[in-house]
């Protein structure tokens, strides 16, 4: 079974051989929670990349490990990122796309405010929404031992949807009614590729003009309809097996 993750700040990252102090509510989850104990292997990333891998050491109360460096780890930047733009769903069904598409390796999320939403994320409300997005992103990057973790924006409107469109190396609005498959459209060699994924009641046609006038095409996945909690991570891992990320 491979090492748990647990994250630090990029600052406590130390060479081979150093000891790193993991405390704070990780150190509390790794001692509590998981109950690691002396000789277990661990790794200590910082989310954006870097990390190291090593052994307990030493367990002091029941909210510090110590954990010596035996290896440094990286994670680069992948030459093609999968962006999903997420329209607000219902209740904590955003939450759960989140977690799914963390788990099979998206790279960035945008929450959208698409004009179908029933949820609109507005005030404190809005504030708590994306926080928990993000610390869902966090949460499963770190079960899935991911090393790099998905971005969590800030949330869009259609206009700034359209404007982050427009720098894409392929643009793509999952749409029942789209003529193109996904399976086989033409993927880019660098750059990002942004899925649109919209809400129950589907992207609207002034939407799909708009994302149309910067060269986002509608695209279907197959012949079924899925929810929009799971429609980013289905089409996510469509992208990331044929850009060899699941190799």
């Amino acid at each position: 079974m491979t090492a748990p993750v647990f994250v630090v700040d990029s600052a406590q990252l130390a060479p081979v051989g150093a000891v790193v102090r993991l405390d704070g509510p990780e150190g509390r989850h790794a001692v509590a929670v998981r109950r690691l104990t002396v000789g277990e292997p661990v790794v200590l990333a910082d989310g954006a990349g870097a990390a190291v891998s090593g052994s307990v050491v030493g367990v002091v109360g029941k909210d510090v490990l110590e954990v010596r460096v035996d290896a440094l780890l990286t994670e680069p930047e992948p030459a093609v990122r999968v962006v999903v733009v997420q329209a607000l769903p219902k209740g904590d069904r955003g939450e759960l796309a989140v977690e799914l598409m963390t788990e099979a390796g998206v790279d960035e999320v945008v929450p959208w405010a698409a004009s179908r939403c029933i949820t609109q994320w507005k005030g404190e409300r809005g504030a708590k929404a994306l926080a928990k997005w993000r610390a869902t992103a966090r949460e499963a990057g770190k079960q899935s031992r991911r090393l790099r973790f998905p971005v969590v924006r800030d949330p869009m409107t259609t206009r700034q949807v359209a404007e982050l469109l427009s720098g894409a190396a392929l643009g793509a609005v999952l749409h029942e009614e789209g003529s193109l498959p996904l399976a086989t459209a033409e993927l880019p060699t660098k750059g990002d590729i942004i899925l649109v994924v919209g809400p129950e009641g589907g992207v609207s046609p002034e939407e799909l003009a708009h994302f149309a006038a910067v060269n986002a095409a509608p695209y279907r996945l197959g012949p079924s309809v899925l929810r929009t909690s799971t429609a980013g991570v289905a089409a996510g891992s469509v992208l990331l097996a044929r850009t060899g990320r699941w190799a």
